[in-house]
């Protein structure tokens, strides 16, 4: 793997940023919390969460990977532990939901660990001899740690953390070749769950009847998304201008945040969204390029759960402002104001760029560990038994895939 991936991931991350931050600035300049009269709070305070950010990606990029396998079922527990902690004198209630924990200044809200533990905990989980792709046994444990989670999600509550965490299990678990009649089976399961939970709060139909008509209840439950599509219809094709959005004058909800992209929008036009939606795009695919190469299974797994977190959290914040999905709380990753998901987002992006710096050591390591091993291309593999139980890609095409050689058998 060549350094130029390094090289474009860090651009492409950084150009995020840097768009946040201009985005952060215009949205909160106006806007002060009680106490304060500094127009750059809110803009100092996210560049000093940035630095903590780039110090924690660094470190998860000098770090071995072999470190983050052993350590995968110590940082399940922390992170469960963590999570714990919302409900003990360290939790914070915002709106009715206690999904924060506030050390100090600052407030951290633990389903982001949560969701990049979950990625290492798979990533091992699935790249161990003893994992069977075909056993039902090898595909309910992982969901039952999902559950558990999950459960504690819905008890803050935070409904998006829940569905944001099944989402990205359940495709990791497709990508290590669980059949599809396992997946199937659960997501009838989990469709009549949803429809369950949905309506087991009158909060939750609101928004889903607010996504279905806004125009129903314009002041009430349709007043965010209308306000988003007045932001969006109001910036054309080149925007506003810098700074002068009127969305932000009160009129649109949680803009700094869960709305950022409705303000860039009405600032930067078509254009300026245009640009952020080829940058997450870009970085998919940059991540899913690393991942075709990646011949290790845990590197490979870290790859696919890391860019997926990624861009599946940045599609459904498109979505969302967009009104073609219901309202979530999910903040656009890189660019919204806020301190957890920035700093999660930048150690998954460190661990991307682990794989992609280590990519010719791990099949040299390989081979020096055991001869029992080598690397051979597919252009269709047939024979899923013959693999080494992780699937490569859609459809099991044009990937690659460690054997066991013939005479070793």
């Amino acid at each position: 793997m060549s350094s130029s991936d390094q090289r474009y991931i860090l651009l492409n991350v950084f150009v995020l940023i840097l768009i946040g931050l201009i985005a952060v600035y215009s949205s909160t300049s106006i806007e002060f919390p009680e106490g304060k009269t500094n127009q750059f709070y809110y803009f100092k305070k996210q560049l000093l969460i940035l630095t903590f950010g780039i110090i924690v990606m660094f470190i998860a990029y000098k770090l071995k990977l072999e470190f983050f396998r052993r350590m995968a079922l110590l940082f399940i527990f922390i992170s469960l532990v963590v999570l714990l902690l919302v409900f003990t004198n360290l939790g914070v209630t915002v709106k009715g939901a206690t999904r924060w924990i506030k050390v100090a200044f600052f407030s951290f809200q633990p389903s982001e660990l949560v969701k990049l533990s979950m990625i290492v905990f798979l990533a091992w989980y699935m790249s161990r001899e003893s994992f069977k792709k075909d056993s039902f046994l090898s595909f309910i444990i992982p969901i039952c740690v999902m559950a558990v989670y999950q459960f504690i999600f819905l008890m803050q509550p935070d409904f998006g953390a829940t569905i944001s965490l099944a989402v990205l299990t359940i495709t990791m678990l497709f990508l290590g070749g669980v059949p599809l009649r396992y997946i199937g089976g659960l997501s009838v399961f989990a469709v009549a769950l949803f429809a369950i939970l949905l309506f087991a709060k009158p909060y939750r139909v609101k928004r889903l009847l607010a996504f279905l008509d806004p125009w129903n209840d314009p002041l009430g439950s349709g007043f965010q998304l209308i306000q988003s599509y007045i932001a969006l219809g109001s910036g054309g094709l080149t925007g506003v201008g810098l700074g002068e959005a009127r969305q932000k004058l009160a009129f649109l909800p949680e803009i700094h945040t869960d709305f950022i992209f409705s303000l860039i929008g009405e600032e930067g036009g078509f254009l300026a969204v245009l640009v952020v939606v080829l940058l997450f795009f870009h970085l998919f695919y940059r991540g899913v390029k690393i991942a075709l190469k990646t011949t290790e299974p845990f590197a490979y797994f870290i790859v696919c759960g890391t860019t997926l977190m990624i861009t599946l959290q940045a599609l459904i914040n498109f979505l969302v402002t967009t009104g073609l999905a219901p309202t979530k709380g999910l903040p656009l990753p890189f660019i919204s104001y806020g301190g957890s998901a920035l700093i999660v987002n930048m150690a998954a992006v460190g661990l991307l760029l682990n794989v992609a710096k280590n990519q010719e050591g791990f099949v040299n390591q390989m081979v020096d560990n055991s001869g029992s091993y080598e690397i051979k291309k597919f252009k269709r593999v047939k024979n899923l038994g013959g693999t080494r139980q992780w699937q490569r890609a859609f459809g099991y095409r044009f990937c690659s895939a460690l054997r066991y050689k013939r005479d070793s058998l």
